[in-house]
């Protein structure tokens, strides 16, 4: 099983704005450092999604030896109706294909925003989403939690967090808006770094893998509210997961600690080699839905 000496956390944002708050990076390396967060080339220190792009380009010309998560969910379901947009007559047939089209409708959007494919006249129809102060529920879009990828199922049953649907764009807990705008930036990073379990693990350089940062926060001993807010109950986390405590931040907002806790879960996971062959990721979901790593 590859081993790897660095360990990054990004926590994701789909705000369509230039800087969004949400977006943060964290690193760390193998042994017991505490993860630091990393500021961004800007004076305001926040990051856009052409930044981390980039960063993530310099990791792979460095061949960094470094485990790279991401917060957003890399691929649509498709297991259970055999598509990704049912009855769209140009569907892309596997994740990689998936990537291009959402880049390719979202070309006239800056800052890798992704608001054109709920916008579609067709897609939004599987969405779920909030116009103008109403909620739109599209006529594609199941009842209830809307559609699940296996893996988001898996998270559920295993008690590993409430895994949402990308469908859905309404809510604290969504997800769908920060996967869509994280699918352009893995379609520019154009193979650049591979992208579990879409490509194999390199023998050497980088590697991405998609995570949930419920999932570190409840492997850190937190139950019911996940988010932590100060310094005292942020180094309680990261001692439970093998971690020295860090340095005190200026300010604690929940997308700088979850990016810190997942650059340390990611450290104490990547060991896990049940976690590299999750017993339900069959050879058609590594192509066409993806996994969450820390998903057994």
């Amino acid at each position: 099983m590859r081993t790897f000496r660095r360990f990054a956390c990004f926590d994701w944002s789909g705000q369509a704005v230039a800087r969004p708050a949400g977006i943060q990076l964290a690193m760390t390396r193998a042994g017991a450092d505490a993860p630091a967060l990393v500021a961004s080339g800007h004076g305001s220190g926040r990051w856009s999604r052409a930044e981390a792009l980039g960063w993530l380009h310099e990791r792979a010309a460095e061949k960094a030896d470094m485990l790279i998560g991401f917060d957003f969910s890399t691929a649509l379901p498709f297991a259970d109706a055999g598509a990704y947009f049912p009855g769209r007559k140009d569907n892309p047939g596997d994740a990689k294909a998936l990537w291009a089209m959402v880049d390719r409708h979202c070309l006239d959007e800056p800052q890798l925003a992704a608001n054109a494919i709920p916008a579609h006249p067709e897609l939004s129809a599987h969405f779920r989403q909030r116009e103008a102060g109403a909620t739109l529920t599209g006529d594609r879009f199941e009842g209830g939690l809307g559609r699940l990828r296996i893996t988001e199922r898996a998270c559920r049953e295993q008690g590993k967090g409430n895994a949402a649907s990308c469908f859905n764009l309404i809510g604290a807990s969504q997800v769908g808006k920060a996967s869509l705008t994280g699918m352009r930036v893995l379609h520019r990073l154009a193979g650049a770094i591979p992208v579990w379990p879409f490509d194999p693990v390199p023998e050497r350089g980088p590697m991405l893998v998609e995570i949930y940062t419920g999932i570190a926060a409840r492997a850190a001993g937190l139950t019911g509210p996940t988010k932590v807010r100060n310094g005292q109950a942020l180094d309680r986390a990261l001692s439970s997961l093998g971690s020295a405590p860090h340095t005190p931040l200026p300010r604690y907002d929940d997308h700088a600690t979850d990016a810190m806790l997942g650059a340390a879960w990611l450290r104490q996971a990547a060991d896990e080699a049940a976690l590299w062959s999750p017993v339900g990721m069959t050879a058609e979901l590594r192509r066409t839905e993806g996994w969450t790593f820390g998903v057994a």
